[in-house]
């Protein structure tokens, strides 16, 4: 069996989950299941999964933290080390968060990273909420 090149870079149930329209669960594959996955580990609190106590990134812990360019330090910190370890299919190329321009107690994290099967460049937006 041959695989796309979307399949190559992964296959799995989408998230969140859902029903698709044959009635069978939806999937996701390339660079959207390396999407979902980032989104995933990077929203997984630590001792959060029973099997894997270490696995996700925790950035839920920066609720509540003020909107600095210290904390943005530190979440740039935690997502680079998370999908350092947990997403072996990217490499992190750089992490920049900053103040979200639409809500002030929330910070844009913006993550470029390259898939290391294709050697394709991709960047993913993320919003945190600090409060």
């Amino acid at each position: 069996m041959t695989l796309s090149n979307d399949e190559s870079l992964g296959r799995g149930i989408a998230f969140p989950p859902g029903i698709g329209p044959a009635g069978r669960w939806s999937w996701s594959t390339g660079i959207e299941n390396i999407e979902q996955s980032i989104r995933i580990i990077l929203r997984t609190n630590r001792q959060e999964r029973i099997m894997r106590p270490a696995f996700g990134g925790g950035l839920s812990r920066f609720l509540f933290q003020p909107n600095t360019a210290a904390t943005h330090r530190l979440i740039e910190e935690t997502i680079t080390q998370a999908l350092g370890r947990w997403e072996k299919r990217i490499r992190v190329q750089a992490v920049d968060v900053g103040p979200d321009p639409d809500e002030p107690d929330a910070v844009r994290a913006t993550i470029r990273y390259r898939v290391v099967r294709t050697n394709t460049d991709n960047s993913l937006a993320l919003r945190i909420q600090l409060s």
